[in-house]
């Protein structure tokens, strides 16, 4: 009794661990994929299908998730690594990849580990760019190495079933010797460009400053020419005034001289204007040509020709 007993209860121990065993796989074949992801099944080893998001079962025993892939683009670090330009300087450089699988099958089984050939084909390809640069040229052409690097990388992604977005060269470090002498070489640009400002300035500042000295000669030349024009302008008007004035003073006399008395009116102007000038005759310092009677006023004027003017 005691053997069969011990039989039964192997036998129920062992269907119970097939029971679970069951169970265990039939959970495990329920998959629930999540969204920007694929898995890859395989059914007795050979590919089956991909699982797309959402939810999926699978046959126990018979199916098998063999690949799971993240269709997110993804960023992978290339490590640094010593290359040489054209002029023989070696330089280190590191970059950083950005992809996505866009065909999980080929991803699966068309390389064996895509990452690890994406790093080396990106480190050979930008030796091989570098290569044909100078050292100074390295650091202008980031973006012809970048795109020469997703060039070769996106044809063999067609093939490893990824597509390479861009690639981005972190450091391009040369050796402490170089690095010393472009610092030297960067400063002696700095301080040239710095004099060749300061020269600029002060150019500038003499042009405008000699560009202000014309302009005020300028505007004082021509204030001074205008000063000019108007006084004479106003010696011209204030000769045509007096001469004017004169003028009709002259008309207004032989007007007066022309009527009755009007000549013995003059002749007595005169002669208060003739006594009047005699007044100064006491000062030493002048010199006077008088006729030899100055009794005789009538033969002074007939002298000086005056007397007949006076009658006609």
């Amino acid at each position: 009794m005691l053997n069969g007993i011990d039989t039964d209860f192997i036998v129920m121990i062992i269907w119970g661990a097939i029971f679970l065993v069951f169970v265990l796989k039939l959970f495990q074949s329920i998959r629930l994929v999540p969204t920007k992801s694929a898995y890859i099944v395989e059914r007795l080893g050979k590919y089956h299908n991909t699982l797309d998001a959402g939810f999926h079962a699978l046959v126990p025993f018979i199916d098998k998730v063999a690949y799971i892939h993240d269709l997110k683009e993804e960023t992978i670090d290339v490590p640094p690594q010593e290359c040489f330009s054209s002029d023989e300087v070696n330089v280190e450089v590191d970059g950083v990849i950005y992809i996505s699988v866009v065909d999980p099958v080929k991803a699966s089984y068309g390389i064996t580990d895509y990452r690890y050939a994406a790093i080396q084909l990106a480190q050979t390809t930008t030796r091989s760019v570098i290569g044909t640069l100078d050292l100074d040229r390295t650091f202008e052409e980031r973006d012809i190495i970048s795109a020469k690097v997703v060039e070769v990388l996106d044809e063999a992604g067609a093939i490893w079933g990824i597509r390479v977005h861009r690639y981005e060269i972190k450091n391009i470090t040369p050796p402490e010797t170089v690095k010393n002498a472009m610092e030297m070489q960067v400063n002696a640009e700095r301080e040239r460009r710095a004099l060749l400002a300061q020269s600029e300035g002060d150019k500038q500042s003499k042009i405008n400053r000699s560009e202000g000295v014309m302009a005020e000669t300028i505007n004082r030349s021509e204030g001074e020419m205008q000063r000019i024009i108007n006084e004479a302008e106003g010696k011209a008007e204030e000769i045509l005034t007096l001469a004017k004035a004169t003028a009709e003073s002259i008309e207004q006399l032989a007007v007066v001289i022309s009527k009755p008395g009007g000549q013995s009116a003059l002749r007595l102007q005169l002669g208060e204007q003739y006594f009047k000038q005699l007044e100064g005759l006491s000062d030493a310092e002048n010199r006077v040509v008088l006729p030899a009677n100055l009794i005789h006023f009538d033969q002074w004027m007939n002298t000086m020709g005056l007397e007949d003017e006076f009658k006609k």
